[in-house]
């Protein structure tokens, strides 16, 4: 991993902080997204705490190392975003980006009893069969321990739906990762307004879906693409994200 490379990966990782932002898809001063920048994965960035997603900066992200037993007592981390992504990045260093949030429509989607997302339209489908559940909320995800638990529901999945809380997804990407989360937003948007007409769900059958989500995942350069076209929009809004 290169300077350069950190350098665009921090520029990527704070424009989404941004966008997400835009998008009214943060919760507060809450909330974390990391980044891997070392090739074994343990070295990852983050934001720091409590800082608001809509003026994040490339050089405000915090360098730290899931080996690193004391980066959990600076006073610049969360004590939350250390449990879930320090876990992360140590157990699953084949994840090089994850992103938590408790955007809207999927955290009520994750309040459900049932928390799948149906497959009833073309980005619900995307979903299908490919969302790990957490349904044992204990309170707020701040010991290693529970950061543990939490990647361990993962398995070979790479989103999370985080019963009673909110969703997390994972990629290899930056700008697979945030289209990830905005298409799952988008997704549980959709199927909690056909939920509140009351009326029956006309949900697609196992291999339509199956195949739509198949279809999904062999289109990751329409991901890239979304995510470098919104970042043309911020650099035109303000590019103060990239310093």
């Amino acid at each position: 991993m290169t300077t350069t490379d950190e350098r665009q990966i921090r520029i990527d990782l704070a424009a989404t902080f941004r966008i997400v932002a835009k998008l009214g898809m943060h919760e507060a001063v809450a909330n974390h997204f990391s980044a891997t920048v070392s090739a074994d994965g343990s070295k990852f960035l983050l934001n720091p705490k409590w800082k608001h997603f809509s003026i994040i900066k490339a050089s405000d992200l915090i360098l730290l190392d899931a080996d690193d037993k004391e980066a959990k007592s600076r006073p610049d981390v969360d004590s939350t975003a250390w449990a879930i992504h320090g876990q992360l990045h140590k157990l699953a260093p084949h994840i090089r980006v994850a992103i938590h949030l408790h955007p809207i429509y999927a955290t009520t989607i994750a309040t459900l009893k049932d928390p799948t997302i149906k497959p009833i339209d073309q980005n619900t489908a995307r979903y299908f069969n490919r969302v790990a559940v957490d349904d044992t909320y204990g309170g707020l995800a701040d010991t290693e321990s529970e950061g543990a638990r939490l990647i361990g529901l993962l398995g070979n999945k790479s989103r999370l739906m985080m019963g009673n809380h909110g969703v997390m997804v994972t990629s290899g990407t930056i700008g697979e990762a945030f289209d990830d989360i905005y298409t799952m937003e988008r997704a549980c948007q959709v199927l909690v307004n056909a939920y509140a007409t009351g009326q029956p769900l006309n949900v697609l059958s196992d291999d339509v879906a199956e195949k739509t989500a198949q279809d999904w995942e062999g289109i990751a350069d329409f991901s890239i693409a979304h995510f470098e076209e919104m970042k043309r929009l911020l650099d035109k809004e303000d590019p103060s994200y990239a310093h």
